[in-house]
């Protein structure tokens, strides 16, 4: 199950963030490397990637003899914590948003809904708990402030923003910062959920054990 589990998330991954790249180069008039820039311009499409990557390594080490990719002290639990803030984020500011059709309302499913519940599935399914630290919590953030780092200090240049919330030129500074604290907030309280989550069910399983 958990080989299967793995293989399916990679392959819908992969088949989510490409077609999203071919959608998107249809329907501009960019060149490539335009197209490419803001492509990758997205959180959404970055976390997917990560976790299309981290899943096929995964998968790769499931066979015989081969160590767990996951075995890593608290990287699944941070690539978790990542996709679901992408699912999240998507559910509460931008599903009102537009309305995509056909093919691209699939992916647009895959990338902020189906990936990220069934990444949560594994995690609580098979992620060491008890490797699981509240010291670990600074090195999660990391990823996520580096990436609004990046996306506001790139749109001074490129007066390009991925997103309506952090865009500068429509929202102005001030309240463009008030969005990145609510954002750094959220990932802070979403990464003490999963991490005293963690730590519970490490609990119980050890008590159980005991008890058995």
């Amino acid at each position: 199950m958990r080989k299967f589990l793995s293989n399916t998330i990679a392959l819908l991954g992969f088949f989510a963030v490409v077609t999203q790249f071919i959608l998107m180069v249809w329907a501009s008039e960019g060149s490539m490397v335009q197209n490419l820039l803001m492509f990758f311009s997205y959180f959404t499409i970055l976390t997917n990637t990560l976790v299309t990557f981290c899943y096929w390594r995964e998968s790769l080490s499931n066979k015989p003899n081969s160590k767990c990719f996951f075995d890593r002290s608290g990287l699944l639990t941070a690539i978790t914590i990542y996709i679901t803030m992408v699912g999240l984020v998507y559910q509460v500011t931008l599903r009102g948003v537009w309305e995509p059709q056909g093919l691209q309302m699939v992916v647009d499913e895959l990338l902020h809904s189906i990936i990220p519940i069934l990444v949560v599935i594994y995690w609580a399914r098979y992620e060491k708990k008890d490797k699981i630290r509240w010291s670990q919590l600074p090195l999660m953030l990391i990823y996520p402030l580096l990436y609004l780092i990046y996306i506001l200090v790139s749109g001074e240049f490129s007066d390009f923003y991925p997103y309506y919330f952090i865009d500068v030129n429509k929202l102005g500074w001030a309240k463009v910062l008030q969005h990145t604290i609510m954002l750094i907030l959220t990932f802070v309280v979403l990464a003490l959920g999963f991490i005293g989550m963690g730590k519970l069910m490490a609990k119980k399983s050890l008590y159980f054990k005991r008890e058995a």
